[in-house]
């Protein structure tokens, strides 16, 4: 995807590229040395990379957000296009794999859209959570599994394994799915992904998202979310820090003005049930 950044903007980058350029060049007094003989950024060209990051991050927030086309009411069933990974990608810089998009990986990621999942999650009767949107989940949700190629039908319930099996306590309940052959007839409406960085971007630590609803019958795109990320501390890593998810309180859309990364999952689903509103029968 390309993008046009304005001309002062562009003028701001190439000159604050261009003082960064002259202090790499000048290790001599640009940069200290470190035992090992390696040299090690200056205060100030740290500083001014971190200016062009967010000028870009800037611009690219412009284009960021929520845009909603048309919405459907009723729907039962829908399609999950790509499954998110099982691992997340904290640190990894160029690794195109949307750490904007973050969120449940593997079968949690096929779970969180079922019937049922919400509820046995995350309500319970002690500690009432917000619940917006309302989280319904959709009654089937097929995916291609990547082991066989196949495509799968999906169906969330409340299994009580204490009534079959004495080694859990009494009223111990939790939340399964059920995996069958999906049928020749598939979902209309189907959910992908992807990470639209650009190697420029992903130098200053810059991710970028697209999230869409498309309609697979007419392959209309219903609905399109865009979302950045920057990590302010370009990559640094002391201490165990991870550079994508601090990146998440650094969002445009924003998760949460606290730990944004706390707020990722969940947050495909939150933005589907915009469009395609599940149905309300049990």
């Amino acid at each position: 995807m390309k993008r046009i950044i304005g001309d002062e903007l562009a003028l701001t980058v190439r000159a604050l590229a261009l003082g960064t350029a002259l202090l790499l060049g000048g290790l001599a007094t640009g940069c200290s040395t470190e035992s090992g003989g390696q040299s090690t950024p200056s205060a100030e060209m740290q500083r001014n990379r971190l200016k062009i990051a967010e000028a870009m991050f800037q611009e690219r927030c412009k284009t960021a957000g929520e845009k909603i086309y048309r919405t459907v009411e009723n729907v039962e069933r829908i399609f999950l296009m790509k499954i998110r990974p099982e691992r997340d990608n904290f640190s990894d810089q160029f690794a195109l794999d949307d750490p904007y998009g973050r969120d449940f990986g593997g079968a949690a990621y096929i779970k969180s859209f079922l019937r049922g999942f919400f509820a046995a999650n995350y309500r319970t009767p002690e500690v009432p959570r917000p619940n917006t949107p309302p989280h319904l989940g959709y009654q089937y949700v097929e995916a291609i599994d990547p082991q066989d190629g196949k495509r799968y039908q999906y169906r969330g319930r409340i299994e009580e394994p204490w009534k079959y099996d004495k080694s859990f306590l009494k009223g111990y309940s939790r939340f399964v799915i059920d995996k069958t052959l999906a049928s020749d007839l598939s979902p209309q409406f189907g959910i992908t992904y992807d990470d639209i960085s650009t190697h420029e971007e992903r130098e200053y630590w810059i991710a970028g998202s697209s999230l869409k609803v498309i309609d697979l019958k007419t392959n209309e795109i219903m609905a399109e979310r865009i979302g950045y990320m920057i990590d302010p501390g370009q990559g640094n890593t002391s201490g165990g820090r991870s550079p994508w998810l601090l990146a998440a309180d650094h969002a445009c859309p924003s998760f949460s003005s606290r730990h944004g990364f706390a707020s990722q999952p969940l947050q495909t689903e939150n933005f589907i049930e915009k469009i395609l509103k599940p149905s309300k029968a049990k």
